[in-house]
């Protein structure tokens, strides 16, 4: 079976006779429980309980596989007791998640709460897949866009990710720069491929700049920059990570609606923990530093 935390949950429920209940023992959101049943259910094939008015039923099916989730539960009860405690500590291992572009900014912040915290093996996962925090994959992740809506996330502001238009100076040398936004159309860009893309500077960017005049394409932010880095056109760059290359030029004054919002995401049931509270106060403490530079 692929989670244990969906077993457990049905396991609560059983016992509670409630998804109220069995999300007050567990200490998720109702939202959780049903979601993990309904899950489970569709992965075996077959209705563990029987709804009705007064709450929830195990079926002959569910009776089988919640007689094993006991005693595995008790299990895991008597060994929680045995390292009761060690949750207390700011040790073990800490998985951070964001989007790949973002790693410049964040491995150096990260290494330095390493050395205050040496007890603490960190794992940092990038890519473009969404880690999800509810099934464990990561302890704390830093979302960029909207803030996440998901039930069990406690979600905090972090900080503002201020972009502006760049290109190289070689460009510069050979087509020059744009003085104004009429003087646009005379140039070359790279964007995203997705014309819908919701970045707030994408937006912009398809809203001022003529389609043919975006020459290059991709779905990837970090192809996108080297191909500025390249000298293919112009476009957008993290300005955090512009200030690190030399050889860009910041084309345009950066507008207020460029800016891209980012949050530190947290599941409800580990976000109380020491090592991830020490890491959100490190993590807040660096993003004021940023805003003051």
């Amino acid at each position: 079976m692929d989670s244990w935390d969906e077993i457990r949950t049905a396991y609560h429920v059983a016992r509670m006779g409630t998804v109220s209940g069995a999300a007050d023992a567990l200490g998720v959101h109702h939202a959780t429980v049903i979601r993990h049943i309904d899950a489970l259910e569709q992965r075996l094939g077959a209705k563990l309980f029987q709804r009705h008015a007064r709450g929830y039923t195990s079926t002959e099916a569910g009776d089988d596989l919640l007689r094993v989730a006991q005693a595995t539960d008790d299990q895991l009860s008597q060994l929680v007791n045995r390292i009761k405690g060690r949750g207390a500590d700011v040790a073990g291992e800490l998985v951070v998640t964001s989007v790949e572009s973002m790693a410049p900014q964040l491995v150096p912040v990260l290494g330095a709460f390493q050395d205050a915290h040496p007890d603490v093996t960190l794992k940092y996962l990038t890519g473009s897949r969404l880690f999800r925090l509810e099934y464990g994959e990561a302890h704390v992740a830093i979302r960029a866009g909207n803030p996440p809506d998901q039930p069990d996330n406690v979600v905090q502001p972090f900080f503002q990710i201020a972009f502006s238009l760049y290109a190289t100076r070689a460009y510069a040398d050979k087509h020059g720069l744009p003085k104004s936004y009429a003087d646009l159309k005379e140039h070359v860009f790279v964007s995203f491929d997705d014309p819908g893309f919701r970045a707030p500077f994408s937006r912009w960017l398809r809203a001022h700049v003529p389609d043919e005049r975006i020459t290059f394409t991709s779905g990837d932010m970090r192809v996108l920059e080297a191909a500025v880095e390249s000298g293919i056109g112009i476009g957008f760059f993290p300005m955090y990570a512009a200030s690190r290359q030399p050889e860009l030029i910041q084309v345009l004054e950066p507008e207020d609606s460029w800016t891209v919002p980012t949050w530190l995401v947290t599941h409800v049931d580990l976000h109380r923990t020491a090592k991830v509270q020490a890491l959100l106060t490190h993590l807040k403490a660096q993003a004021r530093n940023w805003k003051d530079a």
